[in-house]
């Protein structure tokens, strides 16, 4: 069985004649005729009624037809595929996104970049601090959405697009609150537990951010998790502000204001690649549609 096979089963049977499969197939008759025969002796079955005017596929032929339906249609996508990659286009992409940054505001460019390159995979990975930062600097991501410190732009290493500012707000449950109703120093909540992600960099690894000596803490490795210990009142922490939106509203979580303890940090977050790694196609195009981000702010 071949797929020029399957091609002459399919113009026969939707064009009813060996002649105007002939003229679509830029074949002879005699040569599109003898394929059908070939075809049916491989697979031992009668595909056409040959008594009528028309050729008419059999009960056995209809189901013949629709599988052969599909394995065309593999084959095209098959060579489609082939085209993009030899266009030099990427097989994925991979983007490292620091996990408190809001994926919403960038929904619209994946869209644009999925209707583009439908065969380019793109792979988001989720990090936490310093990882989306490092998975660039490493070659395991093409690009990362993160904060980054002046220290590291001013290295040389990374070019960087602005995206947009959010913040990291400190709350609590009403009933952790009620527990500390004249709270004004971070110190009387040493007793208490901060809940912490842990940061999924190497180079960072046991260092604690905005975490005093002597605190007591437990640790996650997402803002879900985080955000639901939380809540439960068990502990108190940062979490991104569009996470906790409706529950300040609501008044389920209440924001933590102490006189030495920041209530919010303020996140800049920005699309980040190395200045030496040389993007390809999709990537690029990414990276250039990531600028536009900013300006629709």
């Amino acid at each position: 069985m071949t797929l020029e096979q399957l091609k002459m089963l399919k113009q026969v049977a939707e064009l009813g004649s060996l002649k105007s499969a002939s003229a679509k197939l830029f074949k002879t008759q005699p040569a599109i005729s003898q394929g059908i025969k070939q075809l049916e002796a491989q697979l031992g079955l009668q595909l056409f009624n040959r008594q009528g005017y028309r050729l008419s596929l059999t009960s056995n032929g209809k189901q013949i037809y629709q599988h052969a339906l599909r394995l065309l249609n593999e084959a095209e996508a098959i060579k489609q595929l082939a085209t993009f990659l030899t266009a030099g286009n990427e097989a994925s992409i991979t983007i490292a996104i620091e996990a408190s940054y809001d994926l919403k505001k960038i929904l619209p460019v994946l869209e644009m970049t999925q209707s583009e390159f439908p065969h380019t995979q793109i792979i988001l990975k989720q990090e936490y601090i310093n990882g989306a930062l490092e998975a660039v600097k490493s070659g395991q991501a093409d690009l990362a959405l993160t904060t980054i410190d002046n220290l590291a732009l001013q290295s040389g290493q990374f070019e960087a697009n602005k995206l947009y500012q959010g913040y990291l707000c400190n709350v609590a449950a009403p009933r952790f609150v009620e527990r500390h109703p004249k709270l004004k120093s971070v110190s009387e909540l040493k007793d208490e537990y901060q809940i912490v992600v842990q940061d999924s960099g190497q180079s960072s690894q046991g260092v604690n951010y905005s975490v005093q000596t002597g605190q007591r803490c437990w640790y996650v490795n997402d803002f879900s998790t985080k955000k639901t210990l939380i809540m439960s009142g068990i502990g108190w922490g940062r979490l991104p502000d569009y996470m906790i939106k409706d529950e300040l509203e609501q008044h389920t979580l209440s924001a933590l204001t102490m006189d030495d303890f920041d209530t919010e940090i303020a996140l800049n977050y920005q699309a980040i690649k190395l200045k030496s790694n040389l993007l390809g196609p999709v990537a690029e195009k990414l990276w250039q549609n990531l600028k536009l981000v900013h300006l629709s702010e």
